[in-house]
């Protein structure tokens, strides 16, 4: 009789054959310790990726996808072949520890309210500092802007435990996120329309706003390599970034909040283009203008999923979405620590 896990953890691969040779060998060896299958979706690789997994993995369970579905419906197609109470997506470039999955399943166990959780992200090259894409949870500002306790804006701070406190949290890193496979699906899952970056903030807000909690439990630690996919500052990457973010508010904002904030978003978008232009990055400006534009001509193909989530929704002032503008705490107020910042 086939052996039942409670939890998936799912690797979502594209070329990434020397990342998965270095950093899978230990999810393995602990998943073996904690009720977990170690699951592989590979989206089309063409490199030596899917060859080497049958050869040194073969407990890996594979999941072949035909080409690039991108990170949104990559899991989205992966998920669909798992049952697990608990699924983990994991990037393949994360350091897991000894145990790392125990914290989270024990606390999911015993908080049912609870749709989804994350350890604590440290950098895998300076492992003292929090790590960029999660550190120790995630919150967004009034007009969209994510920061985390631990790493606000480019300014991330070392770990001296000041975040080891469970805490809800208003987005949790899709760099290594637990979340319940019926939350997931119950909320619609990640956004395959956005392809890359901002799916899983989305997925987290729609979450939130349907009455579900988030949370981060720091006394699980991995170490994420980050950027193994697009560098910091890649036109593509801030493409899908501004893109992204900007439908993510559209999908998500009440009616009273949507004509005001994404108002002042064009006024800062504006400013973000300029910047990139003065530091000399032209094709990171041109990149934020093509995102707005694009924003502008997708609009109205995701009016059908507002108006969705405004039926689900059940809680419209979620106080993990802080109330102030980041920018102006960053750059004017010069308040560069999640601790400096204010409560609400």
């Amino acid at each position: 009789m086939e052996k039942t896990y409670k939890i998936a953890i799912v690797i979502l691969n594209w070329n990434g054959c020397d990342v998965l040779r270095t950093f899978l060998p230990a999810v393995v060896r602990y998943a073996a310790d904690d009720d977990a299958e170690v699951w592989v979706a590979d989206n089309g690789s063409t490199d030596a990726s899917v060859e080497m997994l049958r050869k040194d993995f073969p407990s890996v369970r594979l999941i072949l996808l035909d080409k690039n579905y991108g990170f949104a419906d990559g899991y989205n197609f992966a998920l669909k072949h798992v049952e697990t109470e608990y699924v983990v997506l994991l990037n393949s470039d994360v350091e897991v520890t000894e145990h790392w999955l125990q914290p989270l399943v024990v606390y999911m166990d015993a908080h049912p309210e609870v749709a989804a959780c994350q350890p604590k992200l440290r950098s895998y090259w300076q492992r003292e500092r929090f790590e960029y894409a999660g550190a120790a949870g995630g919150y967004i500002d009034r007009y969209g802007y994510p920061f985390c306790r631990g790493r606000v804006m480019g300014a991330v701070e070392t770990d001296n435990g000041q975040y080891d406190e469970i805490v809800s949290v208003f987005w949790t890193t899709g760099a290594a996120l637990m979340i319940r496979l019926a939350d997931y699906w119950e909320a619609g899952g990640l956004d395959g329309r956005f392809f890359a970056h901002m799916e899983e903030i989305d997925l987290c807000w729609r979450l939130r706003a349907r009455g579900r909690k988030l949370v981060c439990v720091p006394q699980s630690v991995v170490y994420h390599v980050g950027g193994a996919t697009l560098k910091k500052e890649n036109p593509r990457k801030t493409f899908l970034n501004f893109r992204n973010n900007l439908l993510m508010l559209y999908k998500n904002l009440s009616p009273e909040e949507l004509r005001p904030v994404m108002r002042m978003r064009a006024v800062l978008d504006v400013l973000a283009a300029l910047n990139f232009l003065l530091k000399g990055q032209v094709a990171n400006a041109r990149a934020v203008c093509r995102a707005r534009r694009e924003y502008r001509a997708l609009r109205e193909s995701f009016t059908a999923s507002r108006l969705e989530n405004l039926r689900a929704s059940c809680q419209v002032d979620i106080p993990e979405r802080k109330c102030y503008s980041l920018l102006w705490q960053y750059y004017v107020r010069a308040r560069k620590s999640f601790f400096m910042l204010p409560s609400r």
